[in-house]
């Protein structure tokens, strides 16, 4: 595909954002039964969005899918730290993100986020992209799982080059790392940001395709994992290693941030924590167990297309 001259056109993205949000809940619930709560939300600074969230279902332990629309005057430092040279530029934020954390501990954990950005100023061209993608985070590996996830996100990406899924999916492994633990979140999936190069058209039809996979990656696993029976120690576990997703989303991740500095809906912004989660002073799993091979055979990246 060749690259465009097309304008970015705002509202196009905003219609695919709200109908996705509407997609993805209608498939949850009707894994779980039961209905995700609307409630709309502003902010004073300009903009707002519409979080859906499902808590004490008999699958989602608590889910939720946002929609958010933000708009400023003037950028965030979280922005202008990396990209300089938007600063002085008003801006616009919208997208959609979600976590489902299962209440089966053999069920994974799904993130999923697309969202696009533009920074304009009077008598300059736009500055305007693209991000997103999904990461997969277990309590208890299964090899089908993965190899469905990763084929599922690699079919998304094929139609726009062979080497977007490689970029994208080595990209997922550095970024949801976590470096004071020096292990990954997760199995990993798909990560860009900065997605521009070839133009509006292909540029947004290529975050279409990935937030459009996402439920087909995401909706066989979780059906086939909701009733696995499970006992207190796979219960335990699921909550130790949750405190892993806190720890990421609190001090690494950039989405966070930059709600929370743009003066987001807090709530919103803190939907992906878990309701419940327990730390452990140094504990370590018996030896090749199924919570040891965990952390041994699924956390280290690996090509799980071969």
């Amino acid at each position: 595909m060749s690259q465009d001259s097309a304008a970015p056109d705002k509202h196009a993205v905003k219609c695919y954002l709200l109908q996705l949000q509407e997609t993805i809940c209608a498939g949850l619930s009707a894994i779980d039964g039961g209905q995700f709560v609307e409630d709309e939300w502003t902010r004073t600074e300009g903009g707002g969005g519409r979080s859906r969230v499902l808590v004490d279902g008999s699958v989602i332990e608590k889910g939720g899918v946002n929609f958010s629309h933000v708009h400023g005057t003037q950028m965030p430092a979280s922005a202008t730290a990396h990209r300089p040279e938007l600063a002085g530029r008003s801006f616009e934020a919208m997208g959609v993100s979600l976590v489902i954390h299962p209440n089966n501990p053999y069920a994974p954990t799904s993130h999923a986020n697309v969202r696009f950005f533009i920074a304009e100023k009077s008598g300059e061209e736009p500055v305007w992209w693209f991000g997103g993608g999904y990461d997969l985070t277990p309590y208890y590996g299964f090899v089908d799982d993965c190899q469905h996830w990763h084929q599922t996100a690699y079919d998304a990406c094929a139609p726009f080059g062979e080497e977007i899924y490689p970029r994208f999916k080595a990209w997922c492994d550095e970024y949801f790392y976590l470096k004071h633990r020096d292990e990954a979140r997760g199995v990993g999936g798909l990560f860009f940001d900065d997605l521009n190069a070839k133009g509006f058209t292909e540029s947004f039809a290529l975050m279409q395709a990935v937030g459009d996979s996402y439920l087909p990656a995401y909706a066989p696993i979780l059906t086939r994992r909701k009733d696995t029976p499970f006992g207190e120690r796979e219960r335990q576990f699921q909550l130790y290693r949750r405190g892993r997703y806190v720890e990421f989303n609190l001090v690494y991740d950039r989405g966070t941030l930059f709600g929370l500095q743009t003066g987001g809906r807090t709530e919103s912004i803190l939907m992906s924590l878990p309701p419940l989660v327990r730390w452990e002073y140094d504990w370590q799993p018996e030896p090749h167990s199924a919570e040891a091979r965990l952390s041994e055979d699924f956390l280290p990246p690996r090509d799980w297309l071969k």
